[in-house]
């Protein structure tokens, strides 16, 4: 597919938007105390994968497999344990995806094509079915509550 050159730059932040997230959930689904929510930020680090080797394929590049982070740069406040801890991994979780998602918005509405457009639009669809499910959690387990 043949990119404008806004487009390609809007990819390429796009790229490094969802390498950052799968990193960071691998990264948390380590240190996380509850299985649920271990199990829960596996599975959104997959879909990163999947939306990262999406937008790699726009970009004419060869899929990678992204690795977490060598330095576990993203080690959160290693004094805080347990369902404190937990909740501290979801809020920045949640701030991530809707960074990402409000991102992909801008990249959308830039689209010229109707065929990226539908990609993007469906990647943007499940970012933000990872930050309702991450708010989800936290509702169920009293980290968040709307007033």
């Amino acid at each position: 597919m043949q990119l404008t050159q806004k487009e390609r730059n809007l990819l390429q932040d796009q790229l490094h938007h969802e390498e950052v997230c799968i990193q960071k959930y691998q990264s948390y689904a380590q240190q996380a105390q509850d299985p649920q929510l271990k199990q829960l930020f596996t599975q959104y680090a997959n879909q990163e994968q999947q939306h990262y080797n999406t937008i790699s394929q726009l970009l004419g590049r060869q899929p990678q497999q992204v690795n977490q982070l060598q330095n576990q740069g993203q080690q959160l406040q290693s004094g805080v344990q347990g369902k404190a801890k937990d909740a501290l991994l979801c809020n920045d979780m949640l701030m991530t995806e809707k960074y990402v998602s409000n991102a992909y918005d801008t990249t959308i509405f830039e689209a010229t094509k109707p065929e990226l457009r539908q990609q993007l639009q469906h990647i943007q669809q499940e970012e933000q079915q990872h930050g309702e499910g991450i708010f989800n959690y936290m509702q169920q387990h009293g980290m968040y509550q709307p007033q």
